[in-house]
């Protein structure tokens, strides 16, 4: 079940990332769910270290450190797949 719950947490916070960036991303939904599972691995790590680690009822300030993280990992990641894949499928069009 844990890894049910990964996914589709990752596949909200990659599709909340992608409406935040400005412009288009060109990047596929399996690569922005993996990128928003990132995030919130890596937001959870960040709002460990800053000491946000559980509190009683909704943990908003960790959910904010992880759709941040997924932002910036969408948003670093698109730009890596536009740097290599993507042209390559531009040109063929």
């Amino acid at each position: 079940m844990g890894w049910l719950w990964a996914i589709i947490v990752g596949f909200v916070l990659g599709l909340i990332a992608k409406a935040v960036i400005p412009g288009k991303q060109h990047s596929p939904l399996w690569l922005t769910t993996i990128c928003g599972m990132l995030g919130a691995i890596v937001g959870n790590a960040v709002a460990r270290a800053v000491g946000v680690e559980e509190t009683r009822g909704i943990d908003w300030s960790r959910h904010i450190f992880q759709l941040v993280a997924a932002i910036i990992i969408v948003a670093a990641v698109d730009a890596l797949y536009m740097a290599t894949l993507g042209k390559k499928k531009q040109q063929r069009a």
